[in-house]
């Protein structure tokens, strides 16, 4: 007797809850709609429609790579991120909700031309530049690889045009002044790393952690950023959720002025921002 995509569903769920993955019946809903090619949200009205041995056998190869803990977004290629869809490959981190709230810091204020550091995907990057069409920009990153996904990303989101991709080690390859530079750097401790959920074995480790003690990417960003800052731009960098007095005084110390620290929807501290003087 045929498989029904709600059978499938169901099926998927246990396995997936078996293995410990929390959110079990989600994946599971997109593992079945990618194999049988539907769309997601139309799976409930679709639950008694029978598949094919052939998608089944699809949905098996793919379960398979999410039993073992390998993240959704590289099963499917994909990941929504703010107002967009990206790639995502194991060659970047995968863009999470938590990262919306740098990206809605930085639309909080003026962008003219924005400088983004360690750009993976290229998530923020695009995202902001989206929500500004009179902005411009330039993402960095130590990978061409992961440059490489920002720029099939910024095509597909029609901002190509206004973002320039360079291979940079921070600000190494950087060149001129920004009233906006943001980040998301590797902020993992690595004493942290063996704590971690088994899907980020997957990811780039050089993305999530400095094999220290979480924080010389904020270093190395604050020894250079009052030099590429125009007067009064801002500084926004995404931290983890104990760090928010530490990032802070490394901001103090820079010479940052109207230092914040935001935080995101569970009410942990996620984002620093400071700002330049405005009359240096």
């Amino acid at each position: 007797m045929s498989q029904t995509v709600g059978g499938l569903i169901l099926a998927a769920t246990k396995a997936l809850q078996r293995v410990g993955v929390a959110s079990a019946g989600r994946d599971a809903r997109a593992l079945v709609a990618m194999s049988t090619s539907r769309r997601t949200d139309r799976l409930s009205l679709e639950l008694n429609e029978n598949v094919s041995d052939a998608e089944e056998l699809i949905l098996g190869n793919v379960l398979k790579d999410r039993l073992q803990r390998k993240p959704l977004s590289q099963i499917i290629g994909k990941r929504q991120f703010f107002e967009h869809e990206f790639q995502v490959t194991s060659d970047t981190l995968d863009p999470r909700p938590e990262t919306e709230c740098l990206v809605l810091a930085a639309l909080a204020g003026p962008v003219k031309r924005m400088l983004d550091l360690g750009t993976g995907t290229g998530a923020v990057a695009i995202s902001i530049l989206a929500a500004r069409p009179a902005a411009s920009g330039m993402a960095t990153d130590i990978s061409i690889e992961a440059l490489r996904v920002a720029a099939g990303n910024a095509e597909q989101t029609g901002t190509a045009n206004r973002l320039d991709l360079i291979v940079s080690d921070w600000f190494e390859k950087v060149q001129g002044k920004f009233d906006l530079i943001v980040s998301n750097p590797p902020y993992i401790s690595k004493e942290e790393m063996n704590t971690l959920a088994p899907e980020l074995s997957f990811e780039p480790r050089l993305a999530l952690t400095d094999e220290g003690d979480g924080l010389s990417a904020y270093r190395k960003i604050l020894d250079n950023a009052m030099n590429y800052l125009t007067p009064g731009g801002r500084l926004l960098v995404e931290i983890g959720w104990q760090q928010g007095d530490l990032v802070s005084q490394l901001f103090k110390e820079a010479g940052l002025e109207k230092i914040e620290i935001q935080q995101d929807l569970d009410g942990r501290d996620r984002v620093v921002l400071g700002q330049s003087s405005n009359t240096y």
